[in-house]
């Protein structure tokens, strides 16, 4: 399968599940889009103005989740670990259609959107694919969070690290080449709190669908969860998750390196909106070639576009 031509879903893909912090039931219907269509989001239950672009200018809301909300005041939450998916599956093209205001968070982790979007079969187009080219370093800090990104010349490479003062969790890091690696790990990990955190946030009306099926809940020095962690570092793991979600929000797939400490959906949407309002920033290269060996730019087409 090329890397280089649009792609979308062959078939309607159906999820259906508990909304983490409205608790609520939804369904999603992922659906084919022709090339050049993009990813976009349409609210069934509404029937006027019911289109919503996963934008980072279209960002309102990144308190433990990202929210998406179109001109009319029309809302889509907790997207990351859906685009997420879609992003690691290479799906450029789709509608997902959803019939509530909160995307289902399943098992809190993108596993079931990745397996059954590849059980749906991925349909390849001639049309080609267009990527962003970081041209110089760009950074955002906010208190001790910090995040950057400059230029890669070959891949997207995420070097994510997080610091807690509870035991369990501690100080994790973790670099992955999302293009190249094995990301199994990363899409198979949960969300994740701690317990003492969990009465403030369900106080903010937030987690009312929340449980152990679906996030990793820590009390002091034990993991509540019976079935314990799917890795040995799922807590990093997540937050690299959710940062490829966040990242797609850009619309297209990214060459860079990117390199964040304790950073999570504001840190990447604020990086997003800063890269974007300078034009020098970036660029937009579509690109026409139809094979690749390992990589989603091979080194040759990169000495061409650099």
């Amino acid at each position: 399968m090329s890397y280089l031509t649009q792609k979308t879903i062959k078939n309607n893909v159906l999820f259906k599940g508990v909304a983490l912090h409205s608790g609520v039931n939804v369904n999603v219907c992922i659906k084919p889009a022709e090339p050049n269509f993009g990813i976009v989001f349409k609210r069934v239950d509404l029937k006027n103005n019911n289109l919503i672009y996963p934008n980072f200018m279209n960002v309102t809301n990144t308190a433990l989740n990202t929210t998406i909300e179109n001109e009319f005041g029309i809302k889509v939450s907790t997207i990351e670990h859906l685009m997420g998916a879609l992003f690691g599956l290479g799906i450029d093209n789709a509608i997902i259609e959803i019939d509530n205001e909160e995307v289902p968070i399943l098992d809190g982790s993108a596993k079931e959107f990745i397996e059954k979007i590849i059980l749906s079969g991925i349909k390849v187009s001639e049309a080609p694919i267009k990527i962003i080219k970081i041209n110089k370093k760009i950074e955002y800090s906010d208190g001790k969070r910090s995040i950057s990104i400059e230029p890669s010349t070959l891949s997207l490479n995420i070097d994510f690290e997080i610091k807690y003062e509870n035991e369990i969790i501690g100080n994790q890091r973790n670099k992955v080449k999302v293009y190249e690696d094995d990301l199994t790990d990363v899409y198979n990990s949960r969300t994740f709190c701690l317990f003492q955190d969990i009465e403030y946030i369900k106080s903010k009306g937030l987690a009312k669908g929340g449980s152990l099926e679906n996030a990793i809940v820590v009390k002091n020095k034990k993991i509540l969860n019976p079935e314990g962690l799917r890795n040995n570092k799922e807590f990093v793991n997540h937050k690299i998750l959710d940062c490829i979600g966040d990242l797609y929000t850009s619309g297209f797939r990214i060459v860079a390196s990117i390199k964040c400490s304790r950073g999570g959906h504001y840190l990447t949407n604020q990086l997003l909106r800063k890269v974007f309002k300078n034009k020098e920033n970036f660029s937009i290269i579509e690109i026409k070639e139809k094979n690749l060996p390992h990589t989603l730019i091979n080194r040759e087409l990169l000495r061409s576009i650099a």
